[in-house]
């Protein structure tokens, strides 16, 4: 007897249909072919083991399974209980009626137990897509696949409930998420508060800046200044995710498996912190079997580089193309992947290796030369792709001592989300485009029209602080977002001033 089942595999972000075949005819060979993988190819063993453990049958028959399309590669144990069920249909011991209009997924333990499974949120999009009435998941990735509107999603934790489902045996009732109020209930949940940092008034403004217009921001200070506490706590002034933007994001960590178990759509903007020993596949994706990296899983939020200069100069020169597309190809001789990489670069780094160069207490006690040769290790084109640059220095006694309360997170996080309601307005003609920081040279000219006084004022400081050429349209990128802040239609010599602060980099008198 022939039957058909349908699972599904995750290609990048998005999910494909895979139809199993499974024929039982006479003879006593066991055939699976459309190019499964090792991890496939053991999965006889595990549901031979499954099904006799759950007191059914394993045919004495030809068995030939059928992965079709044949000519994609079929990847990981989550195919186990689709190749179970086929058995079992194609064997007669259980029904195939309710087969056509079901997806499944989900890796067998020896004793009929499911275990959780990648992709599911892609896979609950795909299948709704393609008008499949169910989906049955393991009970861990039940909340996360339940997202996906009209779809009945029911979770499962045996072999054994799944047979009696297929049967109509037993009735389970589908497991049911109210997406849009679970969103704007956990939306505003923080760990983290700008209210526990003590001084630093100067940081906080230029995050403030860096968060309402989109811009990558380095922090450069000794140890103990407080940039990891500062950057920490810098999702919480972001603007809130949209349930676009949730759903995309969601899909990317259930690719790679990180979310937790149980949940179902992520609330809050993803802080990803690696450490410097990464690698640069770890960190933009890719392997054998391509997974998003580190850029990718700070899609919509933030990536923190701690101690820059400390990371492989390979590692960071990776990073160019995906700021500026804001998307990493993996490319591989068969197929080629997309991973989106929208996000926001905060890095942090001490002046030199001691860590007291500018140090208003401390001498630094770097020889002549290694201060520049520090600074060295990030590339000038990396370099050019961050709008702000940022002196952090040591907070003083009387800062630290003081018990008054910071600025609330909130408070600041209102002022950028009116910020970006302005340039929400602005852009609204360039699709591509949501922040001040993603202009280009032309929309530059268009909409950082100066004054008289602000030409001279930038001028000045070009030639006095040796500022580089590159400096120039950061500038103007950084003084238009802190005129949206003002809520100023024109950029004024006050805007340009603050941001001529933002480029100490760029100064040739910087690093000796």
């Amino acid at each position: 007897m022939l039957v058909k089942t349908y699972a599904s595999a995750v290609f990048g972000v998005d999910a494909q249909t895979i139809t199993i075949e499974v024929s039982v005819s006479q003879g006593v060979n066991f055939h699976l072919v459309g190019l499964p993988d090792n991890a496939v190819k053991e999965s006889h063993q595990r549901i031979e083991s499954a099904i006799k453990t759950n007191n059914y049958k394993w045919p004495g028959k030809k068995i030939v399974i059928n992965m079709a399309p044949a000519d994609i590669k079929k990847e990981g144990s989550a195919y186990d209980l689709p190749l179970a069920i086929g058995v079992l249909a194609a064997s007669e011991q259980i029904s195939s009626d309710q087969l056509s209009s079901t997806i499944l997924m989900g890796e067998l333990s020896l004793d009929g137990s499911i275990l959780p499974i990648k992709g599911a949120l892609p896979i609950a999009i795909q299948a709704r897509k393609e008008g499949f009435d169910r989906l049955i998941v393991p009970i861990q990735n039940a909340r996360e696949a339940a997202v996906v509107n009209d779809l009945s999603v029911y979770g499962v934790e045996h072999l054994s409930q799944v047979i009696d489902l297929i049967n109509l045996q037993t009735k389970i009732e589908p497991v049911i998420v109210h997406t849009r109020d679970e969103f704007f209930a956990n939306v505003n949940d923080f760990e983290f508060d700008f209210s526990d940092v003590k001084g630093q008034e100067n940081v906080k403004r230029a995050l403030e800046i860096a968060a309402a217009g989109g811009h990558n921001i380095i922090m450069i200070g000794p140890p103990g200044a407080g940039k990891t506490m500062l950057a920490k706590r810098f999702p919480s002034i972001l603007p809130p995710l949209s349930l676009h933007e949730a759903l995309e994001t969601t899909k990317i960590h259930s690719v790679a498996g990180k979310l937790d178990k149980n949940s179902s759509l992520m609330t809050v903007r993803p802080f990803r912190s690696p450490h410097h020993t990464i690698s640069d596949v770890a960190l933009v994706g890719g392997g054998a079997f391509p997974q998003p990296g580190e850029i990718s899983l700070a899609h919509n939020g933030v990536l923190f580089l701690d101690e820059l200069p400390e990371f492989q100069r390979t590692v960071l020169e990776v990073m160019r193309q995906p700021l500026e597309e804001r998307k990493v190809n993996i490319s591989r001789a068969r197929f080629s992947v997309d991973y989106p990489a929208s996000f926001m670069l905060v890095a942090s780094m001490n002046p030199c290796p001691c860590g007291y160069y500018n140090h208003p207490e401390k001498d630094c006690v770097c020889s002549p030369g290694v201060v520049q040769k520090y600074l060295n290790k990030i590339s000038g084109p990396l370099l050019d792709r961050i709008d702000i640059h940022l002196e952090v220095v040591p907070v003083p006694f009387d800062k630290l001592n003081d018990q008054e309360e910071g600025e609330k997170s909130a408070d600041i996080r209102s002022r950028v989300i009116k910020a970006r309601m302005i340039q929400t307005e602005r852009y609204k003609a360039f699709p591509s485009i949501y922040a001040n920081a993603q202009m280009n040279t032309k929309q530059i000219q268009t909409y950082c029209q100066l004054d008289q006084a602000s030409q001279t004022l930038l001028k000045n400081a070009m030639e006095r602080l040796g500022l580089s050429a590159r400096a120039y349209d950061r500038i103007l990128k950084v003084s238009r977002t802190i005129a949206d802040l003002a809520e100023e239609e024109q950029i004024k010599h006050i805007h340009i001033a603050e941001a001529i602060q933002y480029r100490s980099l760029d100064r040739q008198s910087w690093g000796g």
